[in-house]
């Protein structure tokens, strides 16, 4: 007998809790053996997203209960992976849409609720975190609804099933004073407001790539759902590819999901999410039809990225010692890599340098965590100031504006708000939140780059920020760099306490004694508005006075530790961050003195 087949997606902003969601469902329906060990988050599998505790990408597992086959997708909570969640909205026949019960909806919610809501799915609500004391799970209902109509949802969709939980603990309940040990609520929910897929299984195949997924031994793989007809493995299959064009190809495997597993099977049917093996350059929205027959569906289309950066082979004296490559030829076969399963990413050659390309992405995150995962494989390469793409429509130049939250004590609002204002942002909305204010702005993705470090500065810490792209406008014109200057090393070897000393009164550091250094290499921020050349591998002079122990008691500030996404904010438009497996360096584009000042005489004359 053919299982029920019900295909359902997790979205939520970042931290609401899908991951722990999806870990109570794959709990309650008895996937782990009771002597397996189990791993909280066990859908974050890739090693950068345990360490960030985020998903960045989308992924699927199944569940049974009673008859029903429930295809769940976790996907990414932070914008800059939102192509990830657009892809696999066509793929799901509801969203479970989980909202803290004290945040409340935040950007991202809006984004990816937007998107379900445009292609007519019905999502269920489901308020989390319901055990933490000062809770507002009925106003966060209410805010919710006022999200759905603002969005225009139709009046099925308005009629949305409301549940709580606690995901941590795998229960939700149908009402705040109906308390209940597991998540049969939700399946219930699920299944009552869910009408399984029909049977379409005698019709001519139809199925869309929606995402992709590379195995070394297989190749690139194309995941999708049925959405007609099923498919037999060895079968011969017509592509409609995404530009249009048509080609047979033979299907060599076939997988479908059982609990967190990728099984293979001689045949799949229509409604189930499968893995497909054999097809030569699948891409997302490639359809793959029935032989002679090519019906393709609607392409799926991606938005457009917002923001670059050039990735160039890194050219510092240090270039090899801790990577294995370092050429152009490995950059550019690695990043020809990552666009066969990143969709969101766009790869161009520089046209003034030999030995770069312009890679284009959703936001800093998207671009950074590519990073990490280049470094992680042993690449070395130098990267620039991150630059936001601007578009022209009608001949008047566009660029993308974001939808900011910030959440500061009282005492420091008005230093955010003067901030916000010199990067052309524009206020929407500000709200008491006990001793901190909410404030709510429309800033350009411009004004945006590098403010992160300022808003911790500023804030003591306490500030957060939350953001999302919301829409384009008209150019705001000229928004300031960062106002201070670097001090630059003028010299090559081990930084010495004495020079570091001596250099730490003119602003701070981000090297610490003994760390190498290089003509050219960013060493710390400037206090003035001017860059200062220094020596750092300076050492005292010998004398008889000297004390053998003065230099043992000097006590220097701890530097400051320069993260990858915190070295791209830092920089300004002629500094390059330099990535290795072992380090992040700072470093100017031309290494040496002179080399600088011919580049601003240059620029002066042109």
């Amino acid at each position: 007998m053919k299982n029920k087949i019900i295909n359902i997606a997790v979205i939520a902003h970042v931290d609401a809790g899908k991951s722990t969601l999806v870990d109570a469902f794959l709990q309650q329906s008895g996937v782990f053996r009771e002597n397996q060990e189990h791993v909280d988050q066990v859908m974050d599998s890739n090693a950068i997203e345990r360490e960030r505790g985020i998903t960045i990408y989308s992924k699927n597992c199944s569940v049974m209960h009673n008859d029903y086959k429930i295809n769940i997708v976790d996907t990414p909570g932070h914008a800059d992976f939102s192509s990830e969640v657009e892809r696999i909205m066509k793929t799901v026949d509801t969203v479970i849409l989980l909202v803290d019960s004290i945040e409340g909806p935040m950007p991202q919610t809006r984004f990816v609720l937007q998107k379900s809501l445009a292609i007519g799915l019905r999502p269920i609500l489901l308020i989390n975190k319901i055990d933490k004391k000062n809770h507002r799970a009925d106003e966060v209902v209410n805010m919710v609804f006022d999200l759905f109509v603002e969005l225009n949802a139709n009046d099925e969709q308005l009629d949305f099933p409301i549940l709580y939980g606690i995901a941590k603990q795998g229960i939700v309940q149908y009402e705040l004073d109906q308390p209940s040990e597991n998540i049969v609520p939700l399946f219930d929910t699920i299944i009552k407001h869910v009408q399984p897929y029909p049977d379409k299984d005698n019709d001519d195949l139809q199925m869309q790539v929606s995402s992709l997924a590379y195995d070394e031994y297989i190749g690139r793989l194309g995941v999708g759902r049925i959405t007609a007809g099923s498919i037999k493995e060895g079968q011969t299959v017509s592509v409609a590819r995404h530009d249009g064009t048509v080609d047979k190809q033979k299907i060599n495997s076939i997988f479908v999901y059982h609990g967190l597993s990728r099984v293979s099977v001689k045949e799949a049917v229509s409604g189930d999410i499968i893995v497909v093996s054999g097809v030569t350059n699948i891409s997302i929205g490639d359809t793959i039809c029935t032989e002679n027959k090519p019906n393709p569906m609607e392409t799926i289309k991606i938005e457009e990225p917002t923001l670059s950066m050039n990735f160039l082979i890194n050219t510092s004296p240090f270039v090899g010692l801790s990577g294995k490559y370092v050429t152009t030829r490995h950059l550019k076969g690695r990043l020809e890599k990552e666009l066969e399963i990143n969709v969101g990413l766009r790869v161009e050659s520089l046209e003034d340098a030999v030995d770069g390309y312009k890679v284009s992405g959703r936001g800093e995150l998207h671009l950074s965590i590519l990073l990490e995962n280049m470094r992680r494989e042993g690449y070395e390469v130098a990267v620039s100031r991150p630059e936001v793409i601007l578009k022209k429509v009608d001949g008047v130049v566009m660029e993308p504006i974001e939808r900011v939250f910030i959440n500061v004590p009282e005492v420091y609002s008005g230093s955010v708000i003067s901030k916000l204002n010199v990067r052309k942002g524009m206020m929407s909305s500000m709200s008491p939140d006990g001793n901190y204010v909410k404030i709510e702005y429309m800033v350009p993705t411009r004004g945006l780059l590098g403010y992160r470090t300022e808003l911790i500065n500023d804030t003591r810490g306490e500030g957060t920020m939350v953001r999302s792209f919301d829409h384009y406008e008209k150019y705001k014109g000229e928004i300031p760099q960062r106002l201070n200057g670097v001090l630059i090393s003028n010299d090559e070897g081990d930084a010495i306490a004495y020079s570091l000393n001596n250099i730490e009164s003119r602003g701070s550091l981000f090297i610490s004694p003994g760390e190498k250094v290089y003509e050219g290499m960013i060493i710390g921020q400037c206090a003035r508005g001017e860059d200062i050349v220094v020596n750092p591998c300076k050492a005292k002079k010998q004398s008889n006075t000297r004390s053998s122990s003065a230099d043992e008691s000097i006590k220097l500030t701890p530097p400051r530790v320069m993260t990858l996404e915190l070295a791209l904010e830092f920089i300004n438009d002629d500094e390059l961050v330099e990535v290795t497996p072992d380090n992040i360096r700072l470093r100017k584009r031309y290494l040496t003195e002179i080399e600088r000042r011919k580049n601003a005489n240059r620029l002066k004359t042109n």
